[in-house]
């Protein structure tokens, strides 16, 4: 395992040996424990665009395994690609670090960086995938539920890059997915072809909500404006009304349903403030689990 670029790209045992290493690092750090493996190591943490949850987590992850983590801002190296080709930079951050991390808009961006790198290069967000962030979702999952295999997830919202790494970790690891979205946001075909190539039936699209939460274990959904799609605000809260998670629609769903979203949650609109605060929400949880399923994937990839 030399880097972590897409879900779809990581074999099924190491995906379950990641959940495993979380697991045992989340029970070990809540008892005081700690697990210095990645003592004089060095993480460079490549951001195209911000986050509270990414940036933190890594960073807090690193020095929590005895490493370090150096933020740099897209004015710092003027800009991935664009003072210099992604290419030299891959190669000249391997020779200062032990590994990369990049949250960028363009899925090729840390493609190419995993090219030309002689470290470990983690995809921290593009627009085509979120892995960590999925990752942490199951490992979420796999706290609530007995076992994750059958455990049906139901995506509220825009067929974007989270739904599309979930749908290749439900495929993988034996769970359902349906994905509910207003006509033009689906998620796209060939990521619903692919995961029902990997495991027949597992991932379907409808444009009935309602539908979808009715048997449902999660309720899930995600910002229907992402960064970068500001222009299409207005446009996009109208096409989306009617997929809001709301009580109504959780009413549908049975009575001890989770309520998962990736955040930043804009309440009252993909989502209901009652509805975060109410006692099936598992959302912090989620927020939390990013640090003790990064802890793993960093020990996976740089110890």
């Amino acid at each position: 395992m030399k880097h972590f670029l897409s879900i779809i790209d990581c074999p099924n045992d190491r995906l379950k040996e990641l959940l495993r290493i979380s697991t045992r690092l989340k029970s070990l750090y809540s008892v005081g424990g700690t697990d210095l493996c990645l003592q004089g190591k060095t993480l460079a943490m490549l951001f195209e665009k911000p986050s509270l949850r990414t940036r933190i987590s890594f960073q807090v992850a690193m020095t929590d395994l005895g490493g370090s983590a150096i933020y740099v801002k897209p004015e710092d190296i003027g800009g991935i690609g664009k003072r210099e080709p992604i290419k030299d930079i891959a190669r000249v951050l391997s020779r200062y670090v032990s590994g990369i991390m990049a949250r960028t808009f363009e899925h090729s961006t840390v493609t190419e960086l995993a090219e030309f790198a002689t470290v470990p290069v983690i995809n921290a967000l593009t627009d085509f995938s979120h892995p960590c962030q999925a990752m942490a979702d199951v490992f979420t999952i796999s706290e609530q539920c007995e076992d994750i295999k059958g455990t049906k997830i139901a995506f509220i919202g825009d067929g974007n890059n989270v739904a599309r790494s979930l749908a290749f970790a439900s495929a993988k690891l034996g769970m359902k997915m349906v994905v509910a979205s207003p006509a033009g946001y689906e998620l796209d075909a060939e990521t619903i072809e692919k995961a029902n190539q990997i495991s027949a039936d597992s991932v379907r699209q409808t444009n009935d909500p309602g539908a979808a939460v009715l048997d449902t274990d999660i309720i899930y959904t995600d910002t229907w404006v992402s960064m970068g799609q500001e222009d299409e605000k207005q446009k996009r809260q109208a096409d989306f009304a009617g997929f809001q998670v709301n009580a109504e629609l959780v009413k549908s769903a049975p009575a001890n349903v989770k309520i998962m979203h990736c955040l930043p949650a804009y309440r009252g609109l993909e989502i209901t403030d009652e509805v975060i605060e109410s006692p099936n929400s598992i959302m912090f949880d989620q927020a939390e689990n990013r640090l003790h399923f990064q802890r793993a994937l960093l020990k996976k990839l740089l110890s």
